[in-house]
Formats: structure tokens, sequence, C-alpha cells
């Protein structure tokens, strides 16, 4: 089952939002990142480098640059905020959600995901789940 018709299971409304990806990306960029220079961003690895190295926006926090609850704290701090509505979105894909609706999600919803980022509307607070979990986050921070 797929991420869309699993929530879709627990009665969030699912709108799937193709080639949003890197509007969010950006976004998600300017909301939480913004403290940093380029050159700090390129130190991070956050953005894909000329030499084929994959960047990850979640680099900010692995590299600690910024704030942020680690692996269970994270869990915990996601799913107890609240979640009317939210986006989801992907470090290496287009594709992407708009979830309304959305209190009843857990942590458990994104634990087969990875570099997923979910995000309430206004970019308030952000929840990663990083491909390597266990070693890198999850993550959750506010702005």
């Amino acid at each position: 089952m797929d991420l869309a018709e699993s929530i879709t299971s627990k009665k969030v409304k699912v709108k799937e939002i193709p080639k949003w990806g890197a509007y969010l990306r950006k976004q998600w960029e300017e909301s939480f990142a913004n403290h940093l220079s380029n050159k700090e961003k390129k130190s991070i690895y956050f953005y894909d480098d000329e030499d084929g190295f994959c960047g990850y926006l979640w680099h900010l926090f692995s590299y600690e640059r910024r704030k942020c609850l680690k692996e269970e704290h994270a869990d915990i701090a996601f799913n107890k905020e609240m979640k009317e509505s939210c986006y989801v979105f992907y470090q290496h894909s287009d594709d992407a959600l708009i979830l309304e609706n959305a209190s009843s999600l857990t942590a458990m919803d994104f634990v087969n995901e990875e570099d997923i980022y979910i995000v309430d509307k206004e970019f308030n607070w952000t929840y990663i789940v990083t491909h390597e979990t266990g070693w890198c986050g999850p993550y959750f921070s506010r702005k």
C-alpha cells in the first residue's frame, strides 16, 4: 500500500500535487535555512553538487546548523503537533501531497518512507524522515 492509500484510510483527505516538489523544497529552504549563506549550504552538502554528490535539505539538522529534536523526541513532537493541513514532499521527487484533516497522522505513518518532509501549510514546523534513520533522523523543528 502506498502512502496516500494508507493515510486516506485514517480519514485524511489527500490531494496529489504533481510537480510541486521543487517549489515546496524552495519554500522549506527559505523558512528553515534562510540564516545560512550559500557557502555554508555548500559546506554541509545542502544541494546536489557538480561532482554528483546528492545534497539533502535535512543536512541542516545533521550538521547541527539549526536546533531540532531528533529520533524518538522528534517522533513524539510530531505526534503531539496540531496537524490540520500539511504539505508532504520528497527530496528527490517533484511529486507532493496536500493533506487536510491530518490530525490523526503519527510518525508511524511515515516509517517506511525515506527523505520525506512533512510541513504545516505556514511552514512553522517540519518533520523529516531520512534514508539514514537510526543514524540521522528523524528530525522535528520549528521555525
